[in-house]
C-alpha cells in the first residue's frame, strides 16, 4: 500500500524523502507481518517503526471516521530517557501533520495518578520499558487495556534481548499476544549480528517465516582513526589512556561538541577530572553515568540537547543515546570491546545517515591498540558481534507467573503454552513448569510452612488465583529485573575503612585469599553482609590488582586480535614500536594462533611464571586464575599469585608448571570449579539476585525500602535453609545458572579447556617475553595512591620491558 500523502507531504516539507526501509516497514504492517528492521544509526529507524501507526491515523486511512479510542501502539525502550526523548521527537511530526494521536510515557518516574489514569483511559501510543510493561500486565484492567492493541515497537533490541530484561519482555509479549491476537511486533536495531536469532526472538513460537527482515539503506561510512602518542611509544600497560589527555583536550577545543566514552564509571570520573585539570579555557565539560542521580543526569542531558556543553564524558549510560545531531566527534577511551558496541557509540556523532560519523579510538596499551585495529577492520567490513541467546531465567519466569496471577486467575496449561511460545522458554517442560508453580505457590518444600510465602493457590480444573489481594500490591512494589550492584566496604577488624569494591569481585573471594587494594596486600578474613573484613597479608597478594567492573571482550573481536598477531604481512601498517614488539616476540618465542592455546613459562625474580594466552576476556581469565592456583596448590607447585587481563592470565609460584595441558584438564570444571563456586560467595550472591527477582525476598515494603544489608541478611538465611533441606530448589538451580554464565563466564572457560586439550603450545623461555609484559605490568596503576608504590611499579615495568626486548 502506498505511503499516505499526509506523510509524503510532511517529509517533502522538511526536504527529506521516505526512505526505502521506512516504506518497507509500512508494507510489512499492511501485509500483516512482524518485522525486524536493521539499519545504521541516523537512518530514521524509530520513525520507520512508528510509520505504520502514524499512517493509521492519517485522513487517507481514517476517512470520515473518528480514531478509535484506546491503546493502539506500545513502544518499548531499554532506557527511560530514550522513551522520553522519542516522545519529544515523535510529537513534532504528529503535531505538524495534524494527526489525532495522544502520546504518553510510562516509567518509574511517571506520577502515580497518571499511571492510574492510563489504565482506564490510555493514550493511543504509550512509550515504556520492559519493567513498566510487566507491571501493567499485573493489573486487573490488563485484559481490557490491551484488547485493542495493534502494534508493539521494540527499540534497540540488541541492548537487552539476550539478558533477563529480554526474558521479561518476551514473556510480556506472549501475554499481550494472548490478549490481542492481531497484535504485530516490530523490532529495531543498528547492531544485530545474528539476524536469524533475533527474528526467532521476535516471532511467536519461533516462526521465522512470520517475520520480515527489513534492511536499512546504507549510510555514509564512518570516519574512524586510532589516536597515537605524539612522538612517543604506545604504552605497555594500563587502560586509562591518560597519555592522550592533552590531545583529547585539543580535539574538544576544535569541535562544537565532543562525546568521550569510557568503559567504566571509575574511568569516567577519572578522565573527567583529568580533562578539568588541563581545561585552561574553562570549557563547559559534563559527565554522565549510571551512579549519578536522576536529576544530575537529566540536567546534563538537557544541557547537551540545548548545545550548551563542549564535551561530555560518559559510560554505557549513553550507548543507546539520544538524538544529538551536533556532536562532531566521538572518542572511545581504551579498548572498544566489540564492533557492535563501537558502532553504537560512533553513531552518536552527527546522527545523520548521509554524513559520516567521526570517531577516535584511544588505546591504553599495545594489546588495546590491536583490539582497536581489529574493531576498526570489523566496522569497515560491516561485521557485527554480540552476545548469544541462552535459556530464560527461572527467576524471571516466576516473577511473570506472579504478575499474571495478580491480574486474574489463570489456567496452568494455557499459561504454559503462552510461555513456551517464546524463544527463551520453549525448553520448559511439564516438570519444570510444576516446579515453578510450586515455588510461586508456597516457596517450595522447605519453606511451605511459612504463610508469607503462600502467594497463589490451585483450584479445580488447573486454575490458579492469589491467596490474598495484598500479594498483588507487594508484587507491584518489588517487581523488576534491574538490581543495583552492592558495594562492599573493605575494612580492618579495628574498623579502619580502606574503601569499597564491587560485590561481584568480593563474591569471588574466600577466606584466606589475598588481593591488593589501596596500595596494600590484604588477606580476606570474612565476608560479612556488606563488609569485606581483611587483615594485612603476610605475603604478596595472590591477586595483585583489584579489577573492578569491566566490559567483556567479545569472542568475535578476540578472534580478530589473534588473527592480527599471526598476520605478519599486516604488521607493516602498525606503529614502529608495536611492530617491533611483535617481531621480537616472534623471534624469541611464539605467537598464539587460532585454535591453539599458547603457554609461556619462564623464571623471573626468584619465581616461576606461566602466561596463558586465552583471549577470553577478563572475567573468564580471573575465574581461570582462581581455579589454576587451586590446582597448583594441590600439586605442590606453591602458587604465589595470578593476574588477568582480557587477553591472558599470568600465574607464578615456587615451582614451574611443566605440563600446562594437565593443569587445564576438562575435569577442572567438575572439581575445582564446583568447589570454588560453592565455597566462595559467588553462589550466595547469585541466590540473592534471583530471590529478589523471583519475589521470594522483598526489597520494598509499603512506606519503606529495605537496605542492602537487610536484603542480604534475609536472603542469606533462606539460602542456608535451602542448601541444607532442599538443595534442588528451583532458585538454587537458577542461582547456579547465573553463577556459571554471568559471574564466571563458564562458557568461555570451557573454550579455553577445549583448546588446551586439542592443541597446547608450551614454550619454555629463559626470561619474560614481549607478549607477557602487558599482563605483568600491574593493571590499574591509576587507582594506586601516588608516591613510592607508583614509582616502584614504573621501575619494575621498565625493567621488564628492557629484559623482554633486549636481544641476546
Amino acid at each position: 500500500m502506498a505511503v499516505p500523502q499526509t506523510i509524503e507531504r510532511w517529509f517533502d516539507g522538511r526536504g527529506w524523502r521516505v526512505r526505502r526501509h521506512q516504506a518497507e516497514m509500512l508494507d510489512a504492517d499492511d501485509a500483516g507481518r512482524h518485522a525486524l528492521l536493521t539499519a545504521d544509526t541516523g537512518a530514521g529507524k524509530t520513525l520507520a517503526g512508528f510509520l505504520p501507526t502514524l499512517a493509521a491515523f492519517t485522513p487517507e486511512r481514517l476517512g470520515d471516521q473518528a480514531p478509535t479510542e484506546g491503546l493502539h501502539t506500545l513502544y518499548v525502550s531499554p532506557l527511560k530517557a530514550l522513551a522520553t526523548d522519542v516522545r519529544r521527537n515523535l510529537l513534532v511530526p504528529v503535531e505538524e501533520m495534524g494527526l489525532p494521536i495522544r502520546i504518553e510515557t510510562r516509567s518509574g518516574d511517571t506520577p502515580s495518578d497518571r499511571k492510574k489514569r492510563q489504565r482506564s483511559r490510555p493514550p493511543h501510543i504509550l512509550l515504556t520499558t520492559p519493567e513498566s510493561l510487566s507491571l501493567l500486565i499485573s493489573y486487573p484492567e490488563a485484559a481490557e487495556l490491551f484488547a485493542g492493541l495493534k502494534r508493539v515497537v521494540i527499540d534497540e533490541m540488541h541492548a537487552f534481548a539476550t539478558g533477563k530484561r529480554g526474558d521479561l519482555l518476551m514473556l510480556a509479549l506472549a501475554r499481550l499476544q494472548a490478549l490481542a491476537p492481531d497484535m504485530w511486533r516490530s523490532g529495531l536495531s543498528a547492531t544485530v549480528a545474528d539476524v536469524e536469532a533475533y527474528r526467532g526472538w521476535l516471532a511467536p513460537w519461533g516462526d521465522l517465516d512470520a517475520v520480515s527482515h527489513v534492511v536499512g539503506e546504507p549510510g555514509a561510512p564512518p570516519d574512524i582513526s586510532i589516536l597515537l602518542p605524539d612522538g612517543e611509544r604506545v604504552p605497555w600497560g594500563g587502560h586509562a589512556a591518560t597519555w592522550a589527555i592533552p590531545q583529547i583536550y585539543e580535539e574538544i577545543r576544535r569541535n562544537r561538541t565532543t562525546l568521550v566514552f569510557t568503559n567504566t564509571r571509575f574511568l569516567a570520573e577519572y578522565i573527567f577530572q583529568k580533562l578539568w585539570d588541563v581545561n585552561d579555557d574553562t570549557l563547559p565539560i559534563g559527565i554522565h553515568h549510571g551512579s549519578l542521580s536522576v536529576e544530575a543526569r537529566r540536567k546534563v542531558e538537557g544541557a547537551m540537547a540545548r548545545g550548551e556543553l563542549r564535551a561530555l564524558v560518559a559510560t554505557a549510560s549513553l550507548d543507546l543515546g539520544v538524538d544529538w545531531g551536533d556532536i562532531d566527534c566521538v572518542i572511545q577511551m581504551g579498548a572498544p570491546k566489540g564492533s557492535s558496541r563501537l558502532l553504537q557509540r560512533i553513531g552518536r556523532a552527527n546522527h545523520r545517515l548521509d554524513q559520516p560519523s567521526r570517531a577516535l579510538l584511544v588505546p591504553g596499551n599495545r594489546f588495546e591498540f590491536l583490539e582497536a585495529q581489529a574493531a576498526l577492520d570489523a566496522v569497515e567490513e560491516g561485521v557485527r558481534d554480540g552476545e548469544d541467546f541462552r535459556q530464560g531465567g527461572l527467576d524471571v519466569l516466576a516473577q511473570h507467573v506472579m504478575a499474571c496471577a495478580c491480574a486474574a486467575p489463570f489456567q496452568e496449561d494455557a499459561l504454559m503454552a503462552e510461555i513456551r511460545s517464546t524463544l527463551a522458554y520453549a525448553w520448559v517442560d511439564a516438570g519444570v513448569w510444576q516446579r515453578v508453580l510450586g515455588f510461586v505457590e508456597n516457596g517450595g518444600y522447605a519453606l511451605r510452612a511459612y504463610d508469607r510465602f503462600k502467594r497463589i493457590t490451585r483450584e479445580e480444573g488447573g486454575w490458579w488465583r492469589l491467596t490474598h489481594p495484598e500479594h498483588a500490591a507487594r508484587h507491584r512494589l518489588n517487581a523488576g529485573i534491574i538490581l543495583d550492584g552492592e558495594m562492599l566496604t573493605v575494612r580492618f577488624r579495628n574498623g579502619r575503612s580502606l574503601g569499597r569494591v564491587e560485590e561481584r569481585f568480593a563474591a569471588s573471594l574466600s577466606p584466606g585469599d589475598t588481593f591488593q587494594f589501596a596500595g596494600l596486600d590484604l588477606e580476606v578474613e570474612v565476608i560479612r553482609e556488606i563488609e569485606l573484613i581483611v587483615r594485612a597479608a603476610k605475603k604478596s597478594a595472590m591477586i595483585p590488582s583489584y579489577g573492578g567492573a569491566r566490559m567483556p571482550l567479545t569472542t568475535h573481536l578476540a578472534d580478530r586480535v589473534r588473527g592480527l598477531l599471526i598476520d605478519r604481512a599486516g604488521w607493516a601498517r602498525f606503529p614502529d614500536d608495536v611492530r617491533e614488539w611483535l617481531e621480537v616476540q616472534d623471534w624469541r618465542s611464539e605467537l598464539p594462533g587460532p585454535g591453539e592455546l599458547l603457554v609461556e613459562s619462564f623464571p623471573h625474580a626468584t619465581r616461576e611464571y606461566s602466561v596463558f594466552y586465552t583471549f577470553e576476556g577478563w572475567n573468564a581469565n580471573q575465574s581461570l586464575g582462581m581455579l589454576v592456583t587451586r590446582r597448583m596448590e594441590d600439586r605442590g607447585l606453591g602458587p604465589l599469585g595470578f593476574v588477568a587481563n582480557d587477553y591472558s592470565l599470568a600465574v607464578w609460584g615456587l615451582k614451574p608448571i611443566t605440563d600446562p595441558a594437565a593443569i587445564l584438564s576438562p575435569d577442572i570444571l567438575a572439581h575445582e570449579f564446583t568447589d570454588w563456586v560453592t565455597n566462595s560467595h559467588l553462589l550466595r550472591r547469585a541466590f540473592r539476585e534471583v530471590a529478589v527477582i523471583a519475589g521470594l525476598v522483598e526489597r520494598q515494603q509499603p512506606g519503606k525500602r529495605k537496605t542492602g544489608k537487610q536484603v542480604t541478611f534475609s536472603t542469606d538465611l533462606i539460602y542456608d535453609v535451602l542448601r541444607k533441606y532442599e538443595p534442588d530448589h528451583v532458585l538454587i538451580e537458577a542461582a547456579w545458572q547465573d553463577a556459571r554464565t554471568r559471574m564466571t563466564d563458564v562458557g568461555r572457560l570451557a573454550g579455553v579447556l577445549e583448546r588446551a586439550e586439542r592443541e597446547t603450545v608450551h614454550v619454555r623461555l629463559d626470561r619474560v617475553s614481549p607478549l607477557a609484559v602487558p599482563v605483568l605490568v600491574p593493571i590499574g596503576r591509576e587507582r594506586m595512591p601516588a608516591g613510592s608504590a607508583d614509582d616502584e611499579m614504573l621501575i619494575e615495568a621498565e625493567s621488564l620491558i628492557s629484559l623482554a626486548m633486549t636481544p641476546e
